[in-house]
């Protein structure tokens, strides 16, 4: 089966790139992974909420899914790229935001790494109305 890997994060940007891959999923008849990030270790109780609202959300789209919510310790962009060769993923879909030059030099970014290192095109999704 086809598979579309999206990036999810509870912002603006992680939630466009979840609606842009559910759009992608229901146009390709795409199974859809959703690497959600997931709570640090020191915020464990709050790790099943949002879950169950996502699942919810995903099933209300009517497509075939998955949630990968790393906990603990991780390395979010690891944890993308992996779903995606894990899953012979055909399309990723990431959220960005704009970033100043300085910003760009002093901190890598998960979607920089995601963008480089994915084996299959990747789609960068900004917020609808969003400058830069």
């Amino acid at each position: 089966m086809t598979v579309v890997v999206a990036a999810h994060t509870p912002t603006p940007e992680g939630e466009a790139a979840l609606e842009h891959a559910v759009g992608e999923a229901q146009l390709r008849a795409a199974r859809l992974v959703v690497v959600s990030r997931g709570p640090r270790l020191h915020e464990q109780d709050h790790a099943g909420t949002d879950v169950a609202a996502l699942e919810r959300r995903l099933q209300d789209a009517g497509i075939e899914f998955a949630v990968h919510r790393p906990t603990g310790d991780y390395d979010y962009a690891e944890e993308v790229l992996e779903a995606t060769r894990d899953n012979a993923a055909v399309l990723v879909v990431i959220g960005i935001r704009h970033r100043t030059p300085v910003g760009k030099l002093l901190m890598a970014s998960a979607a920089q790494r995601v963008l480089l290192d994915a084996p299959c095109p990747v789609t960068a999704v900004k917020v609808p109305g969003a400058v830069g």
